[in-house]
């Protein structure tokens, strides 16, 4: 007898930070897998001027009591169980942050925990050991807020230091960068924050750490990169941002004025005055470990607290194990076609491990095939008519975790191209991609369309394909899959989409019966 699946949980989580109030109210599962149901967010500043002055200010402080009692109210309004509210640097540093939560309190019937430098590491931590794999080699996460910066070291999954200091943007700009923002001022603040960091962490053994970056700083980077580089992803997390991009990107924004950097694709108004800062200090914890690349979140102390508040611990992952698990459960709240989905990806790579040489591929293009295949007709979940394209939005949009914002992309278009139309230029979305991507999502379109017709009848028919490249063509031979009755349904539906294989090889393309003759199809290629 099966264990009962225990219910997700609605759990509301509140995050009172030195710059903005974020709310989101989630479905929890037991394993940790978070749906969202609704978000919010306020911009009162409550950091700002306390610096100056230690304490918060009146208007803030109206602001962010009104934008908390919306929250709360919106969190009632859809059912959840239950409501955290926590409250970061700004309420901890300042001489009335008890004022600011017994108003909170009085109005909304809701203490607010006002959590320590190291509880709000810890919170960001058990967030990223959600959404990255972590369960190998040494790691960094810092999380950037309006009054502090979050640091916690890590090594295989095990936290080994934490640490909370106080370079947060707001709380730099105000004390660096106004009335403006000056290479010179910029050139202070990062001697002052790198002497912090040579007092506070060590660099032996550290150098070369995963570095997992989360809060606004570092999405509003990815989205400023995304940008100039034409993807369309819905998400930012995921994205990898080297040390070099990060350093052009801060001297660039530097040195415009206000009124251009507001104006920066990919950039969030809002965040316009304080971005400079936050990459400046950024830039300094990636100068003391040096690591290959950032790697950017999306998640932080909000997702930490909803996971904390199930009483969920993320499992450690180990390398693929966290997007393979993110592949498969979006494919399941689609309700794809396992047995079809998994033969088509069976097939697919043994293609790819034939061609692959011939075709310049890398391991990397390989997995993007592999995923594109167990999610290629996702779009069944919408209608079957154009479930290509239904595909390709899906996947787009999906909360995927493990992958690049551009490995991401790249799966939507070979899903969206294992039928239908070939790739072409005057697709406004594939237009948009730089020519070496296009190139390698077309050579992996054109896999998948083969694969695909060789699983026509949705029966796992086939068991292995046998490649052989001649000088006069590409020779594939399917073998029957153990007890099938007749693969002949398959060749015929590999042999109609074979077209696409053969423009990007040069080479025709023959599809062999188990016996070895030939099969021929007349049909145009389109399904």
């Amino acid at each position: 007898m099966t264990e009962p699946v225990a219910p997700s949980q609605r759990i509301a989580a509140i995050d009172i930070g030195s710059n903005s109030i974020r709310q989101i109210v989630a479905d929890v599962s037991p394993t940790g897998q978070i749906r969202s149901v609704d978000e919010m967010k306020a911009m009162p500043r409550l950091g700002e001027g306390l610096e100056a002055t230690g304490a918060l200010g009146r208007t803030a402080v109206d602001t962010g009591v009104a934008a908390v009692q919306r929250m709360v109210a919106l969190a009632k309004r859809l059912d959840a169980q239950r409501i955290e509210i926590v409250a970061t640097s700004a309420v901890r540093d300042a001489s009335n942050g008890a004022d600011f939560t017994g108003r909170i309190l009085e109005e909304t019937g809701i203490a607010v925990r006002v959590l320590g430098g190291e509880e709000e590491a810890l919170l960001c931590f058990r967030s990223a050991l959600a959404h990255f794999e972590l369960g190998s080699g040494r790691s960094l996460v810092m999380d950037i807020g309006g009054g502090s910066l979050e640091l916690v070291l890590a090594k295989d999954g095990l936290i080994e230091r934490v640490a909370s200091l106080p370079f947060g943007a707001v709380r730099m700009t105000e004390r660096f960068l106004q009335p403006e923002i000056r290479p010179r001022a910029v050139r202070a603040l990062r001697a002052h924050v790198r002497e912090g960091l040579r007092r506070a962490m060590p660099v032996k053994d550290w150098r070369g750490a995963q570095v997992i970056g989360s809060g606004g700083t570092f999405t509003n980077l990815a989205g400023i990169m995304l940008q100039r580089s034409g993807m369309t992803a819905r998400s930012t997390h995921g994205a990898r941002i080297t040390r070099v991009e990060l350093e052009h990107v801060l001297d660039w924004l530097q040195r415009l004025a206000p009124e251009e950097r507001a104006a920066v694709p990919g950039l969030n108004p809002a965040r316009s005055d304080i971005i400079v800062a936050g990459l400046a200090v950024a830039a300094e914890v990636l100068a003391r470990f040096d690591p290959r690349d950032l790697l950017v979140s999306r998640y932080g102390i909000r997702e930490g607290l909803l996971l904390e508040s199930a009483r969920v611990q993320p499992v450690v992952a180990d390398p693929g194990a966290a997007r393979e698990r993110s592949v498969r459960e979006f494919a399941e709240r689609c309700h794809y076609e396992m047995p079809h989905a998994q033969q088509v990806r069976k097939l697919a790579l043994q293609l790819f491990d034939a061609l692959a040489p011939r075709l310049r591929l890398s391991p990397v293009d390989r997995q993007i095939l592999s995923d594109a295949a167990v999610l290629h007709d996702v779009g069944y979940h919408i209608n079957y008519e154009k479930h290509h394209k239904h595909s390709f939005h899906l996947i787009s949009h999906a909360e995927l975790l493990g992958m690049t914002p551009a490995e991401q992309i790249a799966i939507a278009h070979v899903a969206r191209y294992h039928r239908g139309a070939v790739p072409k230029r005057k697709h406004r979305g594939f237009a948009q991609l730089d020519r070496v991507l296009r190139a390698r999502i077309v050579k992996l379109a054109a896999l998948l369309r083969f694969a695909d017709g060789f699983d026509r009848g949705h029966v796992g028919a086939v068991g292995q394909l046998d490649v052989k490249w001649t000088d006069d063509a590409i020779q594939v031979r399917a073998t029957p899959a153990p007890g099938a009755m007749s693969v002949r349904l398959e060749l015929w539906g590999a042999s109609r989409k074979r077209g696409l294989l053969e423009t990007i090889t040069g080479q025709t393309v023959e599809v062999l019966a188990p016996d070895g003759s030939l099969v021929h199809s007349s049909d145009d290629e389109g399904e």
